[in-house]
């Protein structure tokens, strides 16, 4: 429960700054990407980016396949992650988001993304997805690094009304992982 703490929640700042870079990928590197993992899955969390816990790093963790169903984990580490390309038709879907519990909104992104970043071992790897979860996720923790939340994506009068059921999911106990208030 310790790394729940950790995650930091909207209205904090940090969610809405750019990140710089990683400029070397060293051992403190790695243990900040350990420490990312096991804050997602301890939150149940699909993703995870540096500002969700206060590090302001464009450096992004993801496992669409374990995402608190118990299946096998298989976590990306993105480093400096960057999207190539977002294409194919727009597909409207419910997100939540570890920074925002207890809510869930829908978001319109493309259907297609293809994402260059570096890993841990300083390879440059290409992540291509399409119509799939890796595909919303990919553009969800991408748009973190870059300050940009998911409520940024509604359209003003939607934005208002998801900001006060968030504040109203939070005056009800919503903690990061739950998607909507009980």
């Amino acid at each position: 429960m310790n790394e729940l703490k950790e995650i930091v929640l909207s209205p904090d700042p940090r969610l809405s700054q750019e990140c710089a870079p990683v400029e070397k990928i060293d051992d403190e590197v790695r243990a900040l990407a350990k420490r990312m993992l096991r804050v997602m899955y301890a939150a149940d969390g699909c993703g995870l980016a540096g500002p969700q816990i206060g590090e302001m790093r464009q450096i992004v963790v993801i496992d669409v396949d374990y995402a608190g169903r118990g299946g096998k984990k298989n976590p990306y580490v993105l480093i400096n992650p960057r999207i190539v390309t977002a294409d194919g038709p727009e597909r409207e879907g419910s997100e939540g988001c570890l920074s925002f519990p207890g809510v869930s909104v829908r978001v319109s992104r493309p259907s297609h993304v293809v994402v260059q970043a570096l890993n841990l071992d300083g390879d440059l790897m290409q992540y291509e997805a399409a119509d799939n979860l890796l595909a919303v996720c990919l553009q969800h923790e991408i748009d973190h690094v870059h300050g940009v939340t998911m409520f940024d994506h509604l359209p003003p009068i939607r934005r208002a009304e998801a900001q006060r059921e968030y504040e109203a999911a939070l005056a009800a106990g919503a903690r990061p992982g739950d998607t909507e208030v009980e």
